[in-house]
């Protein structure tokens, strides 16, 4: 493609006042709106100025910027100045420059992103009760935890030190920040964030999984999930603080164990015979044997972990593969996982159903390639409430997405952002009557009109 006209130094020109370029904008926030943003800041989120005289003010409004900001794709504190191009100040108040929101997040404190923690729960629930959110929460639902390490650089930033990271299969030391995120979904909706929280790069990956479990959990519960509850992680999560809570709140738990030697005994304790391959959804089957190209086999038995009044009695899941360093052993070298569960699964379904575990990964990705893509404040409180607004934001498009309807219910965080919010629009006020001219055959105009009319026309059910 080649352009169809010869331009000179002067035919581009900054000057349009009513183009905006995030129409999409709109009716995600209004989605916001209708799930209560505004009023839960406004009631949780409490700041004193400590530095700067009226830094704090109006947290309702630099907060909602922020996450506005966000949406479009932010991920550095300059990017806000998007909010304040074109049209856009003329469709929404309280537009505030990127140095007073810089301001105004190193006025957080970690108390503060506890305050913002609620916020994020409590918008979370509302968004469940106006969207179809989470089909399928009534009968079973996923919560997964797990942490990841962002990496920083420079000497300035609060709290950053060197974390365990893997990076192509390799383990390293890495200087980051370390969020750990809880997540829920089912098996027809994609993962929202119930929780997050900003630590420090060494911290050990459970460390506060045990409390954050116990929140998510009443989370979902207020999102409607009355049948089944699971929670799975990885080995940094097998432990008895995190098991012990998923008990005592009564849901099935499916978590790695970390190898020690009773565990051993139990895996070499397995009868042979108890041995069955695994069929993994897409696995490849040979046309001439019909067999599965897979060694993958899974048995379980019966284990108790822990001691004491901690002790917990359950199934111990172990996959087992052939480990490819010996090729030509003589006998099969196998690699077992082993995972601790109390679900009723059979032994195979369970398989799947723990392996799937690693669709937090999704969300992860989605923030690395979105609000995460930085941790931009050298205050580890402002960082705290940076990664709140992106799991706010998260949350939101998701939302947004399922309204939209088709794929965008489950698309990545950044197919949203370019098919929904970026979309360019002329503002204009014929006879006073606020219109948005936006480009004609527009791929994605049906999806972007559906979240149009599911938001702009959106009439709240009347209390009988």
């Amino acid at each position: 493609m080649q352009s169809s006209h010869t331009f000179t130094a002067e035919s581009a020109v900054f000057d349009e006042r009513n183009l905006v370029s995030s129409a999409g904008l709109v009716p995600v926030l209004e989605l916001a709106e209708q799930a209560g943003l505004s009023e839960l800041i406004d009631t949780h989120v409490r700041l004193d100025s400590t530095r700067v005289a009226s830094g704090a003010v109006n947290p309702v409004g630099k907060l909602t910027s922020i996450i506005a900001g966000m949406c479009t794709g932010a991920d550095v504190i300059d990017d806000m100045n998007l909010l304040r191009a074109g049209g856009m100040p003329a469709l929404f108040d309280q537009v505030y420059a990127p140095s007073t929101l810089g301001i105004f997040l190193r006025e957080f404190t970690f108390g503060h992103s506890l305050q913002l923690g609620s916020v994020l729960r409590r918008h979370l629930i509302a968004l469940a009760a106006r969207t179809p959110l989470l089909p399928g929460i009534a009968e079973r639902a996923f919560l997964d935890i797990d942490s990841l390490l962002r990496p920083v650089y420079g000497h300035q930033k609060q709290g950053a030190s060197y974390g365990h990271a893997k990076i192509a299969g390799r383990a390293l030391l890495r200087k980051g920040l370390s969020p750990l995120v809880t997540t829920l979904s089912t098996a027809q909706a994609a993962p929202v964030i119930t929780e997050m929280r900003l630590r420090a790069g060494k911290t050990g990956s459970g460390r506060g999984a045990a409390s954050q479990l116990r929140s998510a959990i009443t989370t979902a519960r207020a999102c409607g999930a009355h049948g089944k509850i699971m929670v799975r992680g990885d080995s940094a999560f097998g432990n008895k603080a995190v098991i012990g809570a998923a008990v005592a709140a009564g849901i099935e738990f499916s978590l790695v164990m970390t190898r020690n030697p009773r565990i051993t005994r139990a895996i070499d304790g397995i009868d042979e015979h108890k041995w069955m391959p695994v069929h993994y959804p897409g696995a490849v089957i040979d046309p001439e044997t019909g067999e599965l190209i897979s060694d993958a086999e899974v048995a379980e038995t019966s284990y108790t972990a822990f001691s004491g009044r901690h002790r917990v009695t359950a199934r111990l899941i172990v996959r087992r593969v052939k480990d490819a360093n010996y090729p030509d052993a003589l006998f099969p070298v196998w690699r077992y996982h082993p995972f601790f569960t109390n679900s009723d699964l059979s032994t195979v379904e369970a398989d799947i159903t723990h392996r799937k575990h690693a669709i937090v990964e999704t969300v992860f990705a989605d923030l690395i390639d979105g609000p995460l893509a930085h941790i931009p404040s050298g205050r580890f409180g402002a960082n705290s409430a940076w990664v709140l607004c992106a799991a706010i934001t998260h949350n939101l498009l998701r939302a947004a997405g399922t309204l939209a309807g088709g794929h965008h219910a489950v698309a990545r965080g950044a197919s949203l952002r370019r098919h929904l919010v970026n979309v360019p629009a002329r503002f204009a006020r014929p006879a006073r009557k606020p219109v948005l001219r936006l480009p004609a055959h527009w791929p994605r105009q049906a999806h972007w009109t559906s979240l149009w009319d599911n938001t702009i026309d959106y009439t709240p059910p009347q209390a009988a």
